[in-house]
């Protein structure tokens, strides 16, 4: 009997509003401040294309995908892939953004199903919204996780 891939889920709380969460997901000046210099980019239309970019280099794509919903500033889904496998759907996963806002706080909700912990992102979701989180209630970014090295590889910086 094969044995199905698990759900990755991540609650966080954050001081914010869930207006500034959506712009801080799909925004790419935003988004490249906690994500370690890479961005998103899409115009979030429901069956537009979206791609995770090196916002220094734009060549240097990490994944790419389509948005399945989007309701502003509530929900966000999409697929992604690592670009090689753009064209197989098999080897997409589908991550939700569930955006709750409750007098002033707001309860972020990520679900990456189905999860594959061989691609770092066990690692890689803590600690991407802990840079969103610090981000929107300080007004700075956490110092980067991570760079990409000469080669074009990701090289870990800390906690790695």
């Amino acid at each position: 009997m094969p044995v199905d891939k698990p759900t990755f889920v991540y609650v966080t709380y954050i001081n914010t509003t869930a207006e500034k969460v959506w712009q801080a997901l799909t925004e790419s000046e935003v988004t490249q401040q906690y994500w370690g210099g890479q961005h998103n980019v899409s115009d979030w239309q429901v069956g537009s294309p979206w791609r995770h970019e090196d916002a220094d280099n734009p060549a240097n794509v990490d994944g790419v995908g389509t948005v399945v919903e989007s309701d502003r500033p509530h929900r966000l889904v999409v697929t992604w892939a690592a670009p090689a496998y753009a064209d197989d759907p098999a080897k997409h996963a589908r991550v939700t953004y569930d955006i709750a806002e409750d007098q002033g706080v707001v309860r972020l909700t990520v679900t990456e199903d189905p999860f594959d912990p061989s691609k770092g992102s066990d690692d890689g979701w803590p600690k991407v919204l802990a840079g969103l989180k610090t981000l929107l209630e300080t007004g700075q970014p956490l110092p980067p996780f991570w760079s990409r090295a000469h080669d074009g590889n990701w090289q870990m910086l800390r906690f790695g």
